[in-house]
């Protein structure tokens, strides 16, 4: 690994959050290997500087638990299958990683040998002072808790210096800019504002989570090439929550 540590930067140790959406790319649904292979691209950039990277992954492209509902798949079982999801995703990511020549690890909330490692904080703490980029699958392991969450959660845990979450948008808006070409966009939020105006940046437990433990958060569009360097870097990218 090539680590540039002449070069300064702003987070030593980061949580990214990535959604499974975006691994579809113009798909639709699945795993489009292009969007894949951009976003470890992007990873490796900050990697070189020397940063820590763990990554929360979704599931959405394969399977959403919530829409399983209405299609007649109990709650539950939906919630199970979306965890399931999300580990097909990680070891996707795991695998472009290795094969570029970084080290990748799975570590999944549930056990699921031989396919990756059991998480714990402190396999998670032993991996990362090794360098490796760490790939969490599995959600927080128990239905009714979203990856948001799950990010928040596994952040807190590794005492990262900032949860990050990757979006097709530039930051946080007063509304959907997509739908209201008047909404506003935030370069910076208190959480209690995020949760008084109701923004949806994340769900609420997340939020509570990184309140709690002041977290800050970066939601930024991550489909602009260098835009995580530049976060790394301390550019104001996006939208900081804090």
């Amino acid at each position: 690994m090539n680590v540039q540590n002449e070069t300064p930067v702003v987070f030593d140790k980061i949580l990214l959050k990535l959604s499974g959406e975006a691994l579809a790319g113009s798909l639709g649904y699945g795993i489009d290997e292009t969007m894949v292979d951009f976003f470890t691209e992007e990873i490796i950039k900050i990697v070189k500087l020397g940063v820590k990277v763990a990554i929360v992954v979704g599931g959405g492209n394969i399977f959403r638990g919530l829409k399983g509902i209405k299609q007649g798949i109990e709650r539950l079982k939906g919630d199970f299958m979306g965890m399931l999801a999300t580990t097909i995703n990680a070891l996707a990511l795991e695998s472009f990683f290795n094969t570029k020549g970084y080290k990748a690890k799975v570590l999944t909330s549930t056990f699921m040998e031989p396919y990756a490692e059991r998480y714990s904080p402190w396999r998670a703490h032993n991996y990362l002072d090794k360098n490796y980029i760490l790939i969490f699958a599995g959600g927080t392991g128990n239905p009714f808790f979203t990856t948001d969450t799950a990010a928040a959660l596994r952040a807190v845990e590794i005492g990262a210096d900032v949860l990050i979450k990757a979006t097709n948008v530039d930051g946080v808006y007063s509304d959907n800019p997509k739908n209201n070409p008047n909404a506003v966009k935030y370069d910076t939020l208190d959480f209690k504002t995020a949760i008084e105006k109701n923004l949806q940046v994340v769900d609420m437990t997340a939020f509570a989570m990184c309140y709690e433990n002041n977290l800050p958060l970066i939601v930024y569009n991550a489909h602009k090439a260098d835009n995580l360097l530049k976060i790394i870097k301390g550019q104001k990218i996006g939208t900081l929550v804090k």
